[in-house]
């Protein structure tokens, strides 16, 4: 049985893997340990480990970009510190050891004939973090697959290993429904063939790669791969043969999606790389087809976002949207923000933001999409930005928001 104690002292910052990488092994057998070891500091990302807000020594901190997941009933309890950032400055923070690093926890692939574990899939933050990172640990699980391309761990790297054989999680979302479909095919409506994307994940992010299956040659630069991704590879509808780099690859920090995509993903002309390349702004910079295609909860009338607040509750998760959609605005071909036109029988087109917190900033969006149209906001002043705004809110709420735009001016 793997002893934790016999490394780990209190006040350590330990970090671990995250999404379908996440070594739940390790993870179950640390928080036993837990109260064994003293105060520590912990860091992880998207998480459905059940048993964190179960088993966490209350001694003990958490910390993330964004209460994903189990993290949210951290977060509804106040053991959740959230760290507001972009994704491409957790490579630096970890350089500076401004997040907990003094331990990593890891799923790897089992070792090859030269004794070194593929990070498989799970690439991300993990990769940047491994070199500020004195300890490891490494759950070898013989189906996480040795991706090709995918950084390499020599055993002797880790201080103590775990061995499994265990499917790896899968993506969990709610169905695609009929509004994530007709937004999907306005925001395919403005894609070409040859752009290089990314799209956020989820049921909507599944409905726009759907919408795209009459493209062609289309490219992929983004922060994870799902099921959406492999089914137009399949098609021949990803290629990559026009991107301005990483030509015939689809470039990705990590996966979640199905075990069909997991067993195949060593095959798939796919590259996971750490988050210091896939979010980079000197590597986006370079794509000039990019077109970003992310989610939002709430957009203003002059073109804000706000997408890390959830029902009062401050939740993060800024992750890659900014990183994108900047590039996307500045150096690529075009930023898109997506949402449905209402929320729990609100406008989520709204005069201001809730709690005020902006997300994007209205000059890093090109359009916004809903059921109802698509708002083409570059080049516009702010009159004219709150006329296309409205003309794109749910029916029931567009006079509100025209009473208030006057008010205002």
């Amino acid at each position: 049985m793997l002893d934790f104690g016999e490394l780990l002292r209190p006040g350590m910052g330990v970090w671990w893997s995250q999404a379908a990488a996440e070594p739940r092994p390790l993870v179950d057998r640390l928080l036993e340990q837990a109260s064994e070891l003293g105060p520590l500091r912990l860091f992880t990302g998207l998480s459905w480990n059940d048993q964190l807000a179960q088993s966490m020594s209350p001694t003990d901190t958490m910390v993330s970009y964004g209460g994903l997941g189990a993290l949210r009933e951290l977060g509804a309890t106040d053991r959740l510190e959230v760290v507001p950032c972009h994704y491409s400055a957790l490579p630096r923070m970890f350089a500076e050891h401004r997040l907990p690093c003094d331990a990593g926890l890891l799923q790897v692939s089992p070792p090859d004939r030269d004794g070194t574990c593929s990070l498989g899939i799970g690439v991300d933050y993990m990769a940047d973090a491994i070199a500020h990172t004195s300890l490891l640990f490494a759950e070898i699980n013989k189906q996480m697959p040795a991706v090709p391309g995918s950084p390499r761990i020599p055993l002797r790297r880790f201080a103590a290993t775990l061995e499994t054989d265990r499917p790896l999680q899968q993506e969990e979302r709610r169905p695609t429904g009929d509004l994530d479909r007709v937004i999907a095919g306005r925001i395919a409506e403005l894609i070409d063939d040859g752009d290089t994307l990314q799209v956020g994940i989820g049921s909507m992010g599944a409905a726009v790669f759907a919408a795209l299956a009459g493209h062609r040659d289309l490219g992929v630069h983004t922060g994870m791969i799902t099921d959406g991704v492999l089914a137009l590879i399949d098609k021949g509808v990803i290629t990559g043969d026009r991107k301005q780099i990483d030509i015939g690859l689809s470039v990705a920090g990590t996966a979640l999606g199905s075990a069909d995509m997991y067993s195949r993903i060593g095959d798939l002309p796919v590259l996971f790389r750490p988050t210091s390349y896939t979010h980079a702004p000197q590597v986006l910079s370079t794509l000039s087809s990019l077109v970003a295609v992310n989610f939002a909860i709430e957009v203003d009338l002059t073109g804000q976002v706000g997408a890390e607040m959830s029902r009062g509750t401050y939740l993060g998760a800024v992750g890659g949207q900014v990183d994108f959609a900047r590039a996307a605005a500045l150096t690529g071909k075009r930023s898109i923000i997506a949402l449905r036109s209402t929320m729990r029988g609100r406008s989520s087109i709204k005069f201001g933001l809730d709690e005020g917190v902006v997300t994007t900033a209205r000059a890093d969006v090109d359009c916004v999409v809903t059921e109802h149209g698509v708002a083409h906001l570059r080049g516009q002043p702010l009159a004219e930005r709150r006329r296309r705004l409205i003309d794109i809110a749910a029916p029931e709420f567009r006079d509100e928001l025209a009473s208030a735009a006057r008010l205002a001016s």
